[in-house]
This record gives C-alpha cells, structure tokens and sequence, in this order.
C-alpha cells in the first residue's frame, strides 16, 4: 500500500496526532498536560463566585430553545442551594436531549454573575445519576489541535502511558536524591491526585518534574558525548603545514590581535591531530574572524588539501571571496566561486575545477553542498554564520563529508555569542574558541531610540553626515515575511529618501535583485560614489564599508536582538564615531522594550546575546525550529543550571562505566533527534 493509501485509511485524529511526533508509546507518556481541570468535588451553586471555574451538580428544571439577538439554548440546572443557567450559542439537538427536563447532570465551566444571576456559557456537560463517582484525580487538559478532541487525546495518552517502557534504566545512585522514579513522576504529572499543591505543578518546582527534566538534560548531555566520542574514532588529514600561513600572514594588511593569535593556536593544536577538529570560533561583530579562518584554510591548503567556506547569503558569501582573493591570489592560489546564481558553463568549469583539485579554496552558499559538486580531497570545512542554516543542512553538509575516507576537519564561525548555559547543552560536543577583543581602530557605536514621528529629524541627520562626505545605510524590515511587502516596503523608502534628500545619491539593495545588480549596487556604495542605501536585511553580515558612519533601522520592534546587533556591526567599521538610530512604531511590546533597551545600554555581544537568551528562551535563540523540533521540551535553562551540571558531571561516567544503560536511555529521551544535537 503506498503512503498517500496508508495516510487515508487514518482518522483524521490519527493523523493530527502522527503531526504532533506522537507515535511511540513513549512519546504519549511525555506529552504533558498544559493545564488542569479539578473534577474531583462538586461546588453548591449558592457558593459560586464570578470568574470561578468550578463543577456543579444538579437536576435539569427548564430547557427551552429561545430567540434573542441570535438562537440559543436555555437551561436552568437546580441543586440543593440555588439555581443556575446554562447558555448555549452553538448546539445539537442531542445536547437537548442530554439536558431534558428532569436529567440529572455535571457541568463545569467559568461562572459569571450578572442581572439575572449566575450562569455559565457553553460548559462541559455530563449525564449523571446520584451514585456516579467523582473523578479521582484532576483532569488533564493536552496540547491537541482542531483535529484532536481532548477525550480521544486522554484516552489515547492513557493506553500509551500503560503500555510505555518506563522500568527504570539508570544505574542507582544517578538520579538526583529526593526524586521519584520515572513511572511515578509521569502518573503523578498525568493525573495529580486532589489537593496536590498546584503552584509547584503550575511553575515546574515539583520533585516530578524535576525528574523529567534532570532526565532529559543527562540524555542530551550523553547524546553529545557520544557524538564527540564517536567522531575521536574517525580519521582525518593531519595538517600541519606552516609555510603558507607564514606567507599568508607577510601579505596582510594589519597584524593579529593578541585574541586572533590564541584562537589560531587552538586551531593549529586540532588540525594538526589525526581525528576531526569540530570547532566552533565565536567573536563579536568585526573582531575578524575570517582572518582566522583564512590562516585555517592556508594551513589545511599548504599541506595538499583543499577547503571549503560555506555562508549563508550570497552577499556575505561574496564579501569572503573579495577578501580571500585579495589575500590568496598574491600566493598563486586559486579560489573557486559557487552560489546558486551561477549557472551553465560557468558552474560546470567550477565544478571541474574543484573535482580535479586545481580549486585550492571553494567559497559559496549552500549551493557548496549540493550533490553534484565532487572534492578532490576536502580537508577543511568552514561553516560562516552556522546558526543561520537549518539543522538538515548542516547534516546534508557532514554527510557530503562522509563520502570520502578521511573526515575533514569542521570549524564553525558565528558573530552571535553563545551565552554559557547553551556552549554547556547544545554544544557540548563542540571546542569553543573565542575572539573576544575587536581590532585597533574599530569605533564605539552610539545607539539612539527614537519613535516614528521622529523621522524628519533623522533625515535631518542623514543630510548632515552626507555634507561631511560620510555614507548610511537605510535599513527596512521583512513583513510577515513576505518578499513582495518586503519589496514593496524597500521601494517606498527609497522613493521618498530620494525626494527628500535631492542631490544625494541614493541606492536600493533587496532580496529580490539578480545577484549581478546586487553586487554593482554594492560595489558603487563600497566604492564611496552612493551615498545612501536603503536595503532589507540583506545587508546584515558581511558588508564592510569603513565609511559607513550613520544606520538607521527602520520598525527597529520588528527585529530580534541579534539581528539588530548584526545590523548595527555595519558601522563603526572606520576611525569615524558612527551611529545606529532605531525608529519604532509605537505600542511596544514588553518584548519589543527589552529588546531596544538592551540595544541602546550595550554593544558588548556575549551580553547581548545574554539578554538575548533571556527573551526569546533557548529554542528560539539556538534556531531550533529550522530542525522542526525544540531540542528541550522540558528542562530551562535560565532556572535548571544546577540539574544541568549534574547531567554533566554524570554523562561521562555513565557512557564510561554503564555504556548500554547510557544508550538505552538516549533512546528512550531522543529517539532519531540525537542526530539534530550532533548537527
């Protein structure tokens, strides 16, 4: 039977559960509630306040359907202390004959008082009689979907938490004291037995679910350890050459800070060893991490490999081959140029070229990792903004790697700083270095909030700096994402920059232009004869223009915290004092507030990046959704950190001494996302 047959033979609530990963035993007993209904007591009708949720019993004394402003359902439901009504708007006629007069019935729902007394709107009904049982413990209430009605989800996590196995399979004496055991904590999150504190359910303080989540941490914590141990088993070149990043090194125009030079050390160290270097290189906003990567790519080069540099937009992908040109070519080398724009024979000749290993160097996009582009032999991979990419692609890009006999070495760059907390989970198989020093001459950024009707004011600005032979960039947002508003939004303000500032020459760069006019607009900004140029955010790495002095970002509420630190990097490139103007829309929100806030009080990026992992929680910030999957459901790590360095402390003992234990439990944590960790 082929999929599309299968698929069909589902109901539509097998399906929407398949949507939400609920396919394991397992996995129904780790879908948490969200919240909870107390079924377990039954509140008189005369002690029922406004705004209470709460359950009543009673006896059906009127049902009549009535018209108002709209059709609706009447009931009166009578106890022993007062009477109450049930309104319904939306309604079958089985909901009458579940509530004819004379039915003894238990409804629950939110109680409001008014005029006519106290009544509730469209409750959950239930049939009764007066021997019908309480519930035993409060009812839980799923994350569903439209598809997916609640009784059917409780039903179906029911059987799954029966069936799961949920023996415990950590050694004794791994679990934290104090902390029950995994089937207990899971019945208990299920079904919390009447009078449990709620608080300590509702802020995830309970020894349950502390249990859940120390699990979860140490099966992330094994699943890295094991990457790492898995890829020490590997072989790669040993590339050790030094000659040509000593010649590299005579034909740059600067010197190596003191931070640069420790990083290249690292690096050094683990390329010259027979096992892959798995690296990531974080630094701030220009503190000159490509060197640092060029000088990698001169040492794996002079030793008979080639390298791969891989960004994620053309432009930044572009600004890397205008800077590795103008380092390599001086040295004979020959540097390969691969975007998804370059096409025919042009990129067939590429493709010869890096197949026969005449390419010294490839820079491209993730056009590199396609299937038709063949190595010679590829001994360093370099991944630029590696955040930036979907989890799937970076996978694509180590199995790419796979296909030959030795495992080429992997270094990382991001300019968003991991704050420690993420190094310690989503990278914990990872070597960090960090350039944590800019270079000389690189100028402190003023940052200035301002709100849209302020706006005259900036182009007032932007005249001055213009006078005084600097150059600013426009910046406007993505709206909703949508390319053709984005495009239309780019457009309108290059226009009405253009009649504002006559005489200035004024440029527009957006996502939509062919690469070719992309890279002249680029070049005449860059060449100093445009003066303003109003561009999305494809300028928001990589551009470098030392007289750029002045960015404006226009809906500056519309951008995360990491994009704005990126944007604003643009300037303050040159010994000039330069200027990032944020222009907000009022109202903000508290999101949008602790974002500009923390913009305009530093320009420091581990602490924004701090902030950042603040606001937005880890999953967002570490780009989780590109994999389809938050890598933590459970556990936090702005509140976690002291269960996440037990997880730690623990991992490497564990996968030391009880390696199939240390197995099984990733397993039963992880199941095929292990490989997302390891991307």
């Amino acid at each position: 039977m082929s999929e599309t047959a299968r698929q069909s033979t589902k109901s539509a609530p097998q399906r929407a559960m398949e949507r939400l990963g609920l396919l394991r035993d397992i996995d129904l007993a780790l879908h948490l509630p969200m919240r909870y209904e107390d079924e377990t007591r039954i509140e008189p009708v005369a002690a029922l306040h406004d705004g209470d949720t709460a359950q009543v019993e009673g006896v059906v004394r009127h049902c009549q359907v009535e018209i108002r402003s709209r059709r609706q359902l009447v009931v009166r439901l009578a106890d022993d202390s007062g009477e109450l009504t049930l309104r319904f708007l939306h309604f079958y006629p089985s909901t009458q004959k579940q509530l004819a007069v004379g039915s003894r019935v238990r409804v629950r729902g939110e109680v409001r008082v008014g005029f006519l007394g106290r009544e509730m709107v469209h409750p959950t009904v239930k049939r009764v009689d007066e021997h019908t049982p309480l519930a035993a413990s409060l009812t839980p209430v799923y994350p569903a979907s439209a598809q997916l009605p609640q009784a059917y989800l409780r039903k179906a996590v029911a059987a799954g938490l029966s069936r799961a196995p949920l023996d415990e399979v950590l050694p004794p004496g791994v679990v934290p004291s104090g902390l029950p055991p995994l089937r207990e904590a899971l019945r208990l999150l299920h079904h919390p037995p009447p009078g449990i504190a709620m608080g300590a359910l509702e802020d995830h303080s309970h020894p349950a679910w502390q249990r859940l989540k120390f699990d979860e941490l140490l099966a992330q914590q094994l699943s890295q350890l094991q990457a790492r141990l898995e890829r020490s088993r590997l072989a790669a070149p040993a590339l050790r050459d030094s000659t040509l990043p000593a010649r590299l090194r005579t034909v740059l125009p600067f010197t190596l800070t003191a931070a640069q030079e420790r990083v290249v050390a690292e690096i050094d160290a683990d390329l010259a060893l027979a096992q892959p270097m798995h690296r990531l290189l974080q630094g701030d906003v220009g503190s000159g991490k490509t060197v640092v990567a060029a000088l990698a790519a001169a040492t794996a080069i002079g030793s008979g490999w080639q390298c791969a540099l891989m960004a994620p937009t053309e432009i930044l992908a572009e600004q890397h081959f205008k800077k590795l040109v103008d380092w390599l070519l001086p040295l004979g080398l020959e540097v390969a140029w691969l975007t998804g724009s370059r096409k025919g024979k042009q990129r067939q000749a590429m493709l010869a070229k890096i197949a026969s290993g005449q390419a010294a160097l490839v820079v491209g996009t993730h056009a590199v990792i396609q299937e038709d582009v063949v190595f010679a032999r590829l001994g360093l991979a370099v991944v630029d903004e590696q955040h930036r990419f979907g989890v799937a692609q970076r996978l694509a890009l180590r199995r790419k790697l796979e296909l030959q006999a030795l495992e080429p070495h992997l270094l990382m760059m991001s300019a968003t700083p991991i704050p420690r907390t993420l190094a310690m989970t989503y990278f914990a198989d990872l070597a960090v270095s960090t350039i944590d020093e800019l270079p000389p001459g690189r100028t402190p950024v003023v940052t200035k909030v301002f709100a849209d009707d302020k706006r005259e004011q900036v182009v007032e600005k932007i005249r001055d700096e213009v006078a005084r032979g600097r150059q600013v960039y426009w910046v406007c947002p993505l709206v909703d994402e949508s390319e053709h508003i984005d495009l239309q939004n780019a457009t309108a303000t290059h226009a009405q920059l253009s009649e504002a500032l006559p005489g200035v020459s004024v440029g527009l760069l957006h996502g939509r232009m062919a690469a070719a006019d992309k890279a002249a607009t680029m070049a005449e900004f860059s060449a100093g004869r445009m003066q303003l140029l109003v561009a999305t955010t494809v300028i928001e790495v990589g551009v470098d223009v030392p007289n750029a002095s002045l960015m404006v970002i226009e809906h500056a509420e519309r951008f995360g915290l990491a994009q704005l630190h990126q944007l604003r990097g643009r300037v303050g490139r040159g010994a000039v004092a330069s200027v990032c103007v944020l222009l907000y829309t009022a109202p903000l929100s508290a999101t949008g507030k602790a974002r500009l806030r923390a913009m305009a009080e530093t320009t420091d990026g581990f602490e924004i990046a701090r902030r950042d992992l603040d606001i937005r929680g880890p999953g967002e910030f570490m780009g989780s959704r590109q994999s389809g999957d938050a890598l933590l459901r459970f556990a936090d790590l702005a509140e976690d950190d002291a269960l996440l360095e037990r997880a730690r402390e623990l991992a490497p003992k564990l996968l030391r001494e009880q390696p199939a234990a240390a197995r099984a439990h990733v397993q039963r944590w992880l199941g095929g996302k292990a490989e997302f960790l390891k991307a």
